[in-house]
């Protein structure tokens, strides 16, 4: 499937808003590079600095953005972005504040799309789910190894599942036998669990999603690090978030109204930004994207305009 960059149209018009010049802004979820391009695009005065603790993220980036990278308006690390407190401890970037930032959180459309990866009950592959493939904790892990309470828990927590019982137990008799190892074992014995008619919500969705949350330690990172960014921000800066669950949703609405109830800045969309029926036909992913937006202090300075103002936009 072709990636195209969920809220696209509003995280620019966000970014375009932003006061500040000739800054640098951190795209930390870099993935296939679609929201990046389009800053460059829409920012002529930003330097981009991409992130992704993904291998496969950063060579492709390296590749498909050689002239931007070797122009210097583009650099790329591989690192998660909770680390980003080590980075503006390195002499680079040591008390270094930014235009802005932007997280995309969750799985990428490669992630999924690809079975090797193992994230997907639709694409049978080894049962992984690590973004970052150099830690050695995997999916196959919990699922082999955790016990009856711990499984039940981690579904109901995460995954939001109301009542795992019945999958856990059958997770718990099938390991008496064989040891899960692929992402199709895993949701075809999920479906005869569930008794799943092959129509409707998909009744692998919430345990999966549970699984990667928990192989990647997704919202303790998040929690982690958006005070960081926060206080990264340049007056004026934003702090762009598109989540697509309501765990990461709450987390970021909860820390976002922290954020501004210090006097540190404010929320600017006072009603959570969400894809239009446009987009949703276009990119089903975008259904359940939401997009929250901070910005630290307010600078009495007219919003960039771009230089080439009048210039299409590629989609």
């Amino acid at each position: 499937m072709k990636h195209i960059p969920v809220l696209l149209d509003e995280v620019i018009a966000q970014i375009s808003e932003i006061p500040v010049r000739d800054q640098i802004f951190v795209d930390c979820t870099f993935g296939r590079g679609g929201h990046t391009r389009e800053i460059l695009k829409a920012r002529g005065d930003f330097k981009i600095l991409g992130l992704d603790c993904d291998a496969e993220a950063i060579e492709f980036g390296r590749k498909e953005f050689a002239n931007d990278l070797s122009s210097g308006r583009l650099e790329l690390k591989r690192m998660n972005f909770s680390d980003f407190d080590k980075l503006i401890s390195e002499e680079k970037y040591k008390n270094k504040q930014f235009g802005g930032f932007l997280l995309d959180l969750g799985v990428s459309s490669p992630q999924l799309d690809e079975g090797h990866r193992g994230f997907s009950f639709y694409h049978d592959g080894p049962l992984d789910m690590r973004m970052d493939q150099s830690q050695t904790f995997s999916a196959a892990d919990i699922i082999n190894t955790w016990d009856e309470d711990g499984l039940n828990e981690l579904f109901k927590n995460y995954g939001e599942v109301r009542r795992p019982y019945r999958v856990t137990q059958k997770i718990i008799d099938a390991r008496k036998e064989r040891t899960f190892s692929t992402t199709g074992e895993l949701s075809a014995l999920i479906e005869k669990a569930e008794g799943w008619q092959k129509k409707g919500h998909h009744p692998a969705t919430n345990y999966f999603l549970a699984l990667r949350l928990e192989v990647n330690q997704e919202l303790a990172r998040v929690e982690k690090i958006l005070p960081t960014l926060a206080n990264s921000l340049l007056p004026g800066g934003r702090l762009l978030v598109i989540t697509f669950h309501s765990l990461e949703d709450r987390l970021v609405k909860v820390a976002m109204k922290a954020l501004a109830a210090s006097g540190l800045g404010e929320i600017v969309n006072k009603k959570v930004i969400q894809a239009n029926w446009e987009q949703k036909k276009q990119n089903p992913r975008s259904r359940s994207a939401k997009l929250r937006v901070f910005s630290r202090g307010v600078i009495e300075t007219k919003p960039f305009k771009n230089y080439q103002k009048g210039e299409p936009r590629e989609s």
